[in-house]
């Protein structure tokens, strides 16, 4: 062992004992990394929880809540999806909601527009989405829709915003040395309505 290897190990421990990982941070940080690793490599995902049908809505669904914008990819290119097959594959209990979700979804959109949620139109699919989106503006007859939608929205921001793409998104910046603290910037302090 070299060294730098040495120092870089020394200095690492304090920090990573400051952090409680569980081991579904672990797995779930493992599975955001075998993502990045088969986009970069040109392989392609095999999900192990999801039916070729259910990944293929489940890639059109987060793309509709994180679209790619001029910031950042979007969810897909984040490794959402597999983020969420690792996720429901390890949490059984998610199991029955996500796979029941997605049948409420196509189901919905079968007896709407006569085809699943994957064949429908862009304003298709917001017709039915905005109709479970808002829960307070939701129809009683969508609690299920709701439910589902709430659950797959807040794992397509969890593995969002926790990915590398996100990350850099929020240009979120980390913990970083400053040679010289010059205080809170201008710009910031004008927003708050603070003054020194």
């Amino acid at each position: 062992m070299h060294r730098r290897e040495v120092l870089k190990l020394l200095t690492s421990a304090p920090l990573a004992a400051g952090f409680a990982w569980s081991a579904e941070d672990a797995h779930a940080a493992s599975a955001l990394a075998e993502a990045a690793r088969q986009a970069t490599t040109g392989t392609a995902f095999t999900p192990k929880f999801f039916t070729p049908h259910e990944w293929d809505t489940v890639r059109v669904l987060v793309d509709l809540i994180l679209p790619r914008d001029e910031r950042s990819g979007g969810a897909t290119d984040a490794g959402v999806p597999e983020f969420m097959d690792f996720i429901v594959l390890d949490q059984p209990a998610r199991q029955i909601a996500m796979r029941g979700g997605l049948a409420w979804l196509d189901l919905e959109c079968q007896r709407r527009f006569d085809k699943t949620l994957l064949n429908c139109s862009t304003a298709e699919r917001t017709a039915v989405l905005d109709d479970i989106a808002w829960p307070l503006r939701a129809a009683p007859g969508r609690a299920h829709g709701v439910a589902f939608f709430n659950s797959f929205r807040d794992l397509t921001a969890a593995g969002f915003w926790t990915s590398r793409v996100g990350i850099a998104d929020l240009q979120y910046l980390g913990n970083r040395s400053v040679a010289q603290w010059r205080g809170c910037p201008d710009e910031a302090l004008k927003k708050l309505g603070v003054t020194y």
